[in-house]
């Protein structure tokens, strides 16, 4: 079976075997190594010399610890929106009476630095920018480095950012461009199970925790910054998710990451050019499309969901649909994580033969 979808992805047999591993004390000297250890890896992958916190989660509950950890109700932010999870992240800082204002930006395309000064200049009470760095719903990457140059160095606010499927994928230096809060989730570019989320918390970041009044429990990021430092969790761990991690970011780190993004930006432009080459149209403008999820638009008269089971019945190929109002317009192949040029051949493949299964005749067939 060839897993295409945004996540979970794929993992190495490394991985699952060293997950499988027997289980052991969470409070004693053997999950102390394994969380110094993977600790300390994760911030080198992160690129920071900034904490970086273990959760037993999902990546939307590290979007709301984000939330959480720094925000009082009452509390100004703007949304950066360009898709359903930038939609998400708003909502999650509304659940918990921050004032939203969003910079809504049609699908398909990205926030431009621009728009964020404008916004800014506009509400000077806006305490945090909330923005996804890479957003699956659409297959589109936000320029962060150029939007964190305005958001810090012009407006000296809080930056929380969604990067559950771009870092360990794509490029983000967290020190370099000065980001706040980073969250991502085990189970997208880590190449590991579901179940654990990562977050980076910068020394802004904590100031503002300080006075942040918005409940916290699970969440708390000071209360995982106390265990970590006696080797622990403040809460049970998932255990076996941390020894697949621990081997991935082994495989991570020996690769590099210079050659890691490289492998993501060969592997999705052999996707978009074979996409095309198929005689089918991409949803985003390809100025911003994603190295780790490709949208395409389906094809008119196509049904979407009788074209992802014939994918999945008879070619064994897994690729995922649109969401809310996409739903029925859009197919998005994953390629982050564990995956090569060769997977892809294979997705496009059976891509060509499932629609003329179906009866269509592309332009490139």
């Amino acid at each position: 079976m060839n897993l295409r979808v945004p996540g979970p992805t794929p993992c190495p047999d490394e991985v699952l075997a060293s997950a499988s591993q027997q289980m052991i004390n969470h409070r004693g000297p053997e999950f102390k190594d394994l969380i110094f250890r993977v600790t300390s890896n994760l911030q080198r992958a992160f690129e920071t010399k900034n904490d970086v916190l273990i959760l037993t989660a999902s990546g939307t509950a590290a979007l709301e610890a984000a939330i959480v950890n720094t925000l009082s109700p009452g509390d100004k932010v703007l949304a950066v929106v360009v898709g359903v999870f930038g939609e998400r992240f708003a909502q999650i800082a509304e659940a918990y009476g921050a004032e939203v204002l969003r910079l809504t930006v049609p699908h398909g395309s990205a926030a431009e630095p621009d728009e964020v000064r404008q916004a800014l200049k506009g509400n000077p009470a806006i305490k945090a920018v909330l923005i996804t760095h890479n957003e699956t719903s659409t297959g589109v990457t936000n320029d962060l480095s150029a939007i964190a140059q305005v958001v810090k160095e012009e407006f000296d606010k809080l930056l929380l950012v969604d990067a559950v499927s771009s870092i360990g994928a794509l490029p983000l230096p967290v020190d370099e461009w000065r980001c706040d809060v980073v969250t991502t989730g085990s189970q997208k570019a880590w190449m590991s199970p579901p179940g654990i989320a990562m977050v980076s918390v910068s020394p802004q970041a904590w100031k503002a925790y300080e006075t942040a009044k918005m409940p916290r429990f699970y969440l708390d990021f000071g209360k995982a910054k106390s265990y970590l430092e006696r080797g622990q969790t403040p809460w049970t761990p998932a255990v076996s998710v941390l020894f697949g991690l621990d081997k991935a970011l082994e495989r991570l780190l020996s690769e590099g990451l210079p050659r890691i993004h490289e492998n993501h930006a060969a592997v999705g432009d052999a996707c978009r050019t074979g996409i095309k080459g198929l005689g089918l149209d991409l949803f985003p403008d390809e100025r911003y499309a994603s190295n780790t999820v490709t949208a395409i638009k389906v094809p008119p008269g196509v049904d979407a969901a009788a074209l992802l089971e014939r994918l999945r019945t008879r070619y064994n190929v897994i690729l995922a649909g649109g969401q809310q109002d996409l739903s029925g317009k859009i197919i998005r192949v994953g390629h982050m994580g564990y995956v090569s040029i060769e997977d892809i051949d294979i997705v496009l493949d059976a891509l060509q033969a499932s629609l003329t299964d179906l009866g269509v005749v592309q332009a490139g067939v």
